[in-house]
């Protein structure tokens, strides 16, 4: 029937309904801050493109006079590596802990309870903690992120495994596996690609937790940068530097979509998508 609800928009029109508003959004704020320059050519909180762009390139090409770095490649880098090591070890051991607990009712009993009472605290009020456990160094910054993400993959694995048909698991015991050997054929495939959704999903808690980290004790990295030129008003860097973080945020999503994907078709075929 021809409903609204039953239309789907081909490629072409897909494409432009996703530039529309971001189009509209630049246009706005190409408005805005023409106007506000207009009235006052040293404003600095709706900067000109021109001003943004003449800024960011000074950071990427640019050595910085004290260090001799370019900054802004060193803020990415350091960034990048913190985000990946926080969600790798955050993912490993909601990955142990989420099986284990949805696969052995033992486990499932003592974990399934605790897990949901450490998701419900807020990681960020950890921090001190862990400034003090760990000091300032990198091992708090990754620890917070993997702390922040493991609950909520951890939850979700456990339910995923919950889920399985308990006539596979019936099966591998009746053909002779145990324990070991039916998590390792029979529930790990079908729960890997839940993993890399899961992780995709807990990606934008990893920058909150990452940037937080940064801004209290760091000396380099996306978010330190931001925060270090909140001081300053300096909307030309900060805002590029947001831009440049959700360019990011959307191709670890792509990339983490799209080896999913690879990695396991029938998931992708199963799902729809």
């Amino acid at each position: 029937m021809r409903r609204l609800l039953n239309l789907q928009p081909r490629r072409p029109l897909r494409l432009a309904l996703f530039l529309a508003p971001v189009a509209a959004m630049l246009v706005t704020y190409l408005a805005f801050s023409d106007a506000r320059l207009a009235e006052n050519p040293q404003d600095r909180l709706l900067p000109a493109f021109s001003t943004m762009g003449d800024t960011l390139l000074r950071m990427a090409m640019e050595p910085d006079r004290r260090s001799g770095d370019l900054l802004f490649w060193l803020d990415t880098g350091v960034s990048l590596q913190r985000l990946a090591l926080g969600v790798c070890l955050g993912a490993l051991t909601a990955l142990m802990l989420g099986v284990a607990s949805g696969l052995i009712p033992l486990a499932g009993a003592s974990l399934s309870p605790l897990l949901a009472i450490i998701a419900m605290v807020p990681p960020l009020a950890i921090l001190p903690i862990l400034l003090i456990a760990f000091g300032v160094g990198e091992l708090a910054k990754v620890m917070l992120i993997a702390i922040g993400v493991a609950p909520f993959i951890a939850r979700e694995l456990e339910g995923r495994v919950r889920e399985l048909p308990r006539e596979q698991l019936i099966k591998a015991q009746t053909l002779g596996a145990g324990t070991w050997l039916t998590l390792w054929y029979v529930v790990l495939p079908q729960i890997l690609p839940r993993l890399f959704d899961a992780v995709r999903l807990s990606l934008g808690a990893a920058w909150l937790f990452l940037i937080a980290a940064e801004a209290i004790a760091s000396t380099e990295g996306l978010g330190y940068r931001i925060f270090l030129m909140r001081r300053y008003l300096a909307m030309d860097l900060i805002l590029p530097y947001v831009a440049w973080m959700t360019g990011l945020a959307w191709f670890l999503d792509y990339a983490l979509r799209a080896l999913n994907r690879r990695l396991f078709p029938w998931y992708g075929a199963e799902a729809g998508r």
